[in-house]
């Protein structure tokens, strides 16, 4: 399903939700249903290991949704989107950037780094570029390089994540955009994302909330972990990744590490603080991401099932 106008299909979905992707959670299983259940959704490229295999993951995907739309052809089915990291650390870019033209996947969502030079080759066939910024400076930024639309990480959300206050942040880029906007930080149920609409955001960005479900491809534990756990629970630190971003604390003590020895922004790096026979562990494989919005989960539950009870939540505030 290519996608003509974002702000249209916020307001065509089951509920105006983008399905965020995540590393290690998003795979083609958890987007497949999260289109099936009627909202956007997206995976990393990097999820699929090898260059090769994001060809078979987007051919599932399409495959998949072909199959849903023949069998109920007057059905909605949300689009599909990739998530591309345009750092120039990401020596496979060029060649997923191929890839995904070759399959003309509807939305584009890029991220660390400024947007590169393919967004009029993804608007050549149609396709939509969203970009995550955490400031207005990134946000100028993607706007002068002609995305489509912005991805506003505010404090709280999941992963890598900024620490700009929604209202703020949603002012000073509407200050200066009128387009899609989607909004992301602590958003774990329907409530919530009407507030992010009345801020002034298209859609709400989720990623935690679609972790605790069967159909995340997460390490084992993880949802389980984000379900028995709260907004207290949640370690900000660039420690694992040189980003900062938001982890399950008990994930990090798991690993050896006391979170109080952790990097913040502006300390040196701390030579100490893993307990004896650990090793450095792994961001999002051994130390788990999971956003402020936790508290607010507390099952774990199909796409479906996340995305009615999103739906019903977000009619009910109205």
């Amino acid at each position: 399903m290519m996608v003509d106008d974002l702000r249209e299909l916020a307001d065509i979905s089951t509920v105006p939700v983008i399905g965020a992707p995540m590393f290690i959670a998003s795979g083609t299983e958890l987007v497949i249903a999260q289109c099936k259940a009627g909202i956007l959704g997206a995976f990393p490229a990097l999820n699929a290991r090898e260059p090769d295999t994001l060809d078979g993951w987007l051919t599932t995907i399409e495959d998949a949704l072909a199959v849903a739309r023949a069998e109920d052809p007057f059905g909605f089915l949300g689009p599909h989107g990739i998530n591309l990291i345009v750092h120039n650390s990401n020596d496979r870019l060029a060649q997923d950037v191929e890839t995904v033209i070759e399959h003309q996947v509807p939305v584009v969502i890029t991220s660390v780094g400024p947007p590169a030079d393919f967004i009029e080759r993804i608007h050549a066939y149609g396709g939509k570029v969203l970009h995550d910024v955490i400031n207005l400076r990134h946000a100028r930024k993607a706007l002068d390089a002609g995305v489509d639309g912005l991805v506003l990480v505010a404090a709280g959300a999941g992963g890598h994540a900024g620490t700009m206050s929604p209202f703020a942040l949603m002012d000073e880029v509407r200050a200066i955009w009128d387009g899609p906007v989607a909004l992301a930080g602590a958003i774990s149920n329907g409530r919530q994302v009407r507030a992010a609409r009345m801020l002034g955001a298209d859609f709400a960005y989720l990623g935690t909330r679609f972790i605790p479900t069967p159909e995340s491809s997460a390490r084992p534990g993880h949802g389980e972990a984000i379900v028995e756990s709260a907004m207290a629970d949640v370690t900000y630190t660039p420690h694992f990744s040189g980003i900062p971003g938001s982890y399950l604390t008990k994930s990090i003590v798991a690993s050896g590490l006391e979170p109080s020895d952790l990097l913040l922004p502006g300390q040196k790096r701390p030579e100490g603080g893993y307990k004896a026979g650990h090793k450095r562990p792994k961001a999002w494989s051994q130390v788990f991401s999971a956003g402020q919005g936790i508290g607010g989960i507390d099952a774990v539950e199909p796409v479906a099932q996340v995305v009615e009870r999103l739906r019903a939540e977000y009619a009910a505030a109205g």
